[in-house]
């Protein structure tokens, strides 16, 4: 006899099914094909349900710099699912939850589940035809070397009712992990104020709008990984909006939905009328002392793909029909102005306003994390650069591109996260000669006023646009640190590179004035 508590937590499990299940055979090579092709597939298809709210976001924005940006990441979008390139030159850490039923059976024992996932993890990330960048670092603590083929992922395993195994799989980026949140809250604390209070703190490094995947109960860690798992559901907050809420959940996520956007934050961060796509929920019991709560946001690069497998072979994916996107085009607004990068003069520069958009032409150097700290290394020990590394009068681009195929003269090429360099920024500044960076997401104080001190500028490119930004990218070769994989230090020849002046030489800075005029008060 089937028992209540079951019939209750598994309502889609049959009394047949909940009693015996027929063993099935799933093959170890079905899952590694299945997770291999999975992550390809959604390197360069964004689901359907996120493309639709991010146009319904463009079609409503009013912000013409959020427009602008929400319009770069839909082209973007529409052309890496044309050409199948990566949207995002950080092809992600890769999550996985994997349900295996209780009568599933393997074909061979000498591999783990986890074993299998990172099988496929690594025939997805040096397929030759679409390299995706590897992005996971051994020894996080110490010598953060490079694993080179994306591995190790994380699973989680839950073992249940049934004979089939069902994958929810996801790549998810740096720039929007680095923003999570997590709070043990008081049982009567209301945890819409507290998502209200702590999206402001994020910045934009998380590249909005996207989706805040937020978990509650359990433990600490349950809640975390309710969070992440949450991010797994379709964007569908518009149909709730439609049918109204009917449960406590369901209040809530209305409740930050529109908390969140209220808040002006706007696409990347310059102000506008969307911040959040969708806000998803998923929550367990807790003690009565507690309330943990963990808020994941996912970047306009959302990748996720479900699927399963009952024994008859690997899972077969759909490709979405190109219809599915909108039809989008992007013109040279008013204050947009073309800038020879190789000729490029102070006087120039400091004619650039906050908010203005440049189409940028000519050469720029690039580097990321490491490069910054081994240049850093070089010039307090006074070795001095590298030959072939001269940052006077130059640009330098926050990037780690994807490597490229074919003709291609550099894979996907966005911006990362600028903030994490602004403890270089001044030593940059005063040290090298340095007259400009290109990154994307705010600065911190400080750094503003380093720049205005030094009356250089920061110009800030669309995170999510990776594919689009690299079809600027001309000519492109490695000068220096090349050792570092995809944190190399490239010259870059550039033609039409959009961006935006998000703090220019006065320190009047667009993450600042752009939120403050589109935040909504609510008395």
């Amino acid at each position: 006899m089937r028992r209540p508590e079951l019939a209750e937590k598994y309502p889609n499990v049959t009394k047949k099914e909940a009693i015996v299940s027929k063993e099935v055979v799933i093959k170890q090579a079905d899952l590694i094909e299945s997770v291999a092709d999975s992550l390809q597939y959604i390197s360069y298809y964004h689901p359907k349900d996120f493309v639709d709210a991010m146009t319904q976001a463009y079609e409503r924005e009013e912000s013409a710099a959020a427009k602008d940006a929400i319009a770069q990441i839909l082209i973007n979008s529409r052309m890496s699912a044309e050409g199948k390139r990566p949207l995002c030159q950080d092809t992600g850490i890769v999550t996985c939850f994997v349900k295996v039923g209780m009568a599933v059976k393997w074909d061979k024992t000498d591999m783990t589940v986890q074993q299998m996932v990172d099988e496929g993890v690594r025939q997805a990330y040096l397929n030759p035809d679409n390299p995706l960048r590897a992005s996971i670092v051994a020894d996080p603590a110490g010598s953060r070397k490079n694993t080179r083929d994306n591995t190790p992922s994380v699973v989680h395993i839950d073992m249940v009712p049934g004979n089939h195994v069902e994958v929810a799989i996801a790549a998810k980026g740096g720039g929007s992990e680095n923003k999570s949140k997590m709070a043990m809250l008081n049982p009567s604390d209301d945890i819409a104020a507290w998502v209200e209070r702590t999206l402001p703190t994020m910045g934009a490094g998380w590249c909005p709008p996207g989706m805040l995947g937020i978990g509650i109960g359990g433990t600490a860690e349950k809640a975390a990984v309710l969070a992440k798992e949450s991010l797994m559901d379709p964007a569908n907050i518009h149909e709730l909006q439609e049918k109204g809420a009917e449960t406590a959940e369901e209040k809530l996520r209305l409740d930050i939905f529109e908390r969140s956007n209220n808040l002006g934050i706007g696409a990347q961060g310059l102000g506008g009328l969307t911040t959040v796509l969708d806000v998803k929920i998923k929550s367990v019991p807790t003690h009565a002392a507690s309330k943990p709560v963990v808020m994941i946001p996912n970047c306009a690069a959302t990748r996720h793909v479900h699927f399963h497998l009952d024994g008859t072979g690997p899972a077969q994916l759909t490709p979405p029909s190109l219809e599915d996107w909108p039809v989008i085009t992007r013109e040279a607004g008013e204050n947009t102005h073309r800038v020879n990068l190789d000729n490029v003069t102070q006087e120039e520069i400091e004619k650039w306003k906050s908010g203005d958009t440049l189409l940028l032409n000519g050469k720029m150097l690039t580097g990321r994390d490491a490069a910054h700290k081994r240049i850093q290394t070089l010039i307090e020990s006074g070795e001095g650069l590298p030959e072939g590394v001269d940052f006077t009068g130059k640009f330098i681009y926050y990037v780690g591109p994807v490597d490229p195929v074919g003709n291609e003269v550099v894979g996907p090429a966005g911006p990362t996260t600028a903030t994490r360099m602004d403890k270089f920024t001044d030593l940059m500044l005063e040290k090298t000669g340095l007259m400009g960076m290109i990154g994307k997401a705010e600065r911190g104080p400080a750094t503003v006023a380093s720049i205005k001190k030094h009356k250089a500028v920061y110009l800030m490119a669309v995170g999510g646009a990776a594919y689009l930004v690299s079809k600027a990218i001309k000519k492109s070769r490695v000068v220096a640190f090349e050792d570092l994989g995809m944190e190399a230090i490239y010259e870059f020849d550039v033609k039409d590179m959009p961006v935006t002046v998000a703090v220019d030489s006065e320190g009047v800075n667009a993450h600042e004035t752009g939120p403050a005029i589109w935040k909504v008060d609510v008395k």
